[in-house]
This record gives C-alpha cells, structure tokens and sequence, in this order.
C-alpha cells in the first residue's frame, strides 16, 4: 500500500468518524436537553487512545474509527434516578432515540447546500440524444423537462440513472415531460447495448445549473428526498432479489470506495494541485451526504438494536401505555446487535475479498 492510498484511506476514516460522530452528538444534545445522564459520549470502538472527564459524563476517542456511541445513565437496567433514561417519559426516549438519524439528515441537508450553492443541481433536463436515440425515435425533444419515469416523480437527473438501472429489463418505459406549457407522456421500448450489457433509452443530461438562493435550498431539499428514495429502491430490490447482496457495503468497502473517489478526483484535475484538492474537497462532500443519508435511513429500520428497532418499542409503549421490562427491552437488542454483528463480519469479509479481486 503506497503513501497515496494510506492517506486516503485515513481521509476516509475521518469522513466516516464524522458522520458517526454527528449521529452520536445527536442522540448525546436531546439526551442532555431532556436531562438524562450520559455516562460515556465516545467516538469509535475499542480501547480508548484519548479520554477526559467533564461533570457526570466521560469523553473519548476510541482506536477503531468505525463507530461510537453514547451511553446514557439507566438505558439497560432500571435506576432509580431522575436523570435515568429509564425513568422518562416515552415521548423524551423516543426524542432520544430518533435524534441520531434526525441529526444524519440534517448534517446531509447541510451539506448539500454547501454542494448545490457552489456546483447548482441537476435539472431532469434532456440535453441530447445519442446515436438510434429510443427515445428520440418516441418524440421527445432536446430541452423537455422530464417528469414522472412510469408514474414516479422526478425532480432530478440522477434519478433517471437510478430508475434505468433498477428497471434495467428492456420492458416499456413511459416518460412524462414539461415541453413549455404542455405535458407530454411519450412510452417506447429501450435499446440493448451488447457492449455495456444494459437497456439504455438514448438520452443524455444532467449538466450542473444555478440560478439563486431559492432554488438551492429547494434542490437541497430534493437531494435529500434523492438519497433517501434510493435507499428505499435498493433495500426494495435487495429484498426481492432484483439486486444482490454483493452489492452491499460495510465500512471497509465504504472506505476503499472514498479511496478511489480520491483517486478519480485527482486523476479528473490532470495535474493541477489547486483544482486537484477543491475536486477532492467537493467528492468528499458528496459522499458525506450519501453515508450520512444512508445511515439515517438504515438506522430507521424496525430492527431490534437499531434507533428504529427502539423508537418501534417506544411507539407501541406510547400506544397501549404498556411497558416493555427494561431487562427484556436489552435482551431483544442484545439479540438484535449479535445478528447485526454477524451481518457486518460477513459483509467485512465481502469487502475484503472485493479489494483482494480488484
């Protein structure tokens, strides 16, 4: 491994520990906010290289930049104390609970703005046609604004790329599009092309636009919207086969991906230093967004161990007012994380092998 590869690798470990360390901050203010003690606010896994102590709580950074967590007074075990986690309301813990994927998308919509307000958004806008265009033989015309892919709204050109690639079976695509005052639809069959294996329809777009304050909140907003549907299709198609499950990442295979991001950005720069670190600086923000997104939205699912898991036993406690046990609350998450362990090993050894083949 040369001296290039290390320091990217290291870069990637520090997006990587900030995105984990928003989420935990997250859960650690609203904790804090509603008077719960945090005995230990920690930033990575395994022994701690740095700590201190500051009133009740103890701050560290732990060797293994791959995580963190902040542990609360009372969170596993009953404790008669005000400031327990225990002894809250259901509507305080789940405040608690929800605040680390809140604070992945906030930290994600932040950052998108600084993306959008110095690169503009992508506008479905149809630029041009490649040669035996599908959908330049269907009508569609050079400036249309497309809409809707099969009835699904769109609002940028990525999405497009996202829905072609997840539909990527050669059946009919329909295409509703903004021609000045009209709405057209426009259906037709895309085209195979032998050489990259895929149905492609013909179009090309998605050049970078800017045009005020306004728009790039509203397209922040939307990117946000973008990132959260496309984790939603690839747990769909996950789920139902379409895709498979060497197509999922943990955080080696995160790293070695923000690696060749890197390694692209540089290359794109051809020499120059200074476009060199700002293309760099700009991917790096990129993929923040993605990760911070992604983790947002897998911490949401209703497994046991993960913030959605909890906020779900939260939900139903808040319902029919009946409380889980606090020892058999910690059992189901304990079972939950052995599993999430066992998942993230395999998926480890996935990534490993996939840097080993590359």
């Amino acid at each position: 491994m040369n001296i290039s590869t290390i320091i990217n690798v290291c870069i990637g470990l520090i997006v990587f520990g900030f995105i984990i360390f928003f989420h935990e901050l997250g859960h650690f203010l609203i904790a804090k906010k509603n008077g719960i003690g945090v005995i230990e606010f920690a930033v990575g896994m395994g022994p701690a290289i740095f700590s201190f102590n500051k009133n009740e709580t103890k701050y560290s950074l732990r060797l293994i930049p791959m995580g963190g967590f902040c542990m609360m007074l009372g969170e596993d075990e009953e404790v008669d104390d005000e400031k327990s986690f225990s002894q809250k309301t259901v509507w305080q813990r789940l405040a608690v609970v929800l605040a680390g994927p809140v604070f992945n998308f906030i930290l994600a919509f932040i950052l998108s703005v600084i993306l959008i307000g110095i690169c503009g958004y992508d506008k479905p806008t149809v630029e041009q046609f490649s040669d035996g265009s599908a959908a330049k033989e269907a009508g569609l015309m050079e400036g249309d604004v497309i809409t809707a892919y099969n009835g699904k709204r769109i609002y940028n050109y990525r999405e497009i790329l996202v829905y072609n690639q997840l539909n990527n079976s050669g059946a009919d695509i329909t295409l509703q599009v903004s021609r000045g005052n009209e709405i057209k639809e426009f259906t037709f069959t895309p085209k195979l092309d032998k050489e990259r294996g895929a149905y492609l329809m013909g179009i090309m777009g998605g050049s970078r636009q800017r045009d005020g304050v306004w728009n790039v909140i509203k397209y922040s907003a939307l990117e946000m919207r973008y990132q959260v549907k496309t984790v939603y299709l690839s747990l769909k198609y996950l789920i139902t086969g379409k895709l498979g499950f060497n197509n999922v990442s943990g955080p080696v295979g995160i790293v070695s991906m923000i690696n060749d991001t890197i390694n692209d950005a540089k290359d794109s720069a051809q020499g120059d230093t200074s476009l060199a670190i700002i293309n760099v600086i700009l991917n790096m923000i990129n993929f923040t967004i993605l990760i911070s997104a992604n983790l947002g939205v897998m911490n949401l699912l209703p497994i046991p161990a993960l913030d959605g898991g909890r906020a779900l036993m939260l939900l139903v406690e808040g319902v029919f007012k009946k409380r889980l046990s606090v020892q058999k609350e910690a059992f189901i998450n304990t079972v939950g994380f052995m599993l999430l362990i066992g998942l993230m090993v395999v998926v480890l050894f996935q990534d490993i092998f996939k840097i080993i083949i590359k």
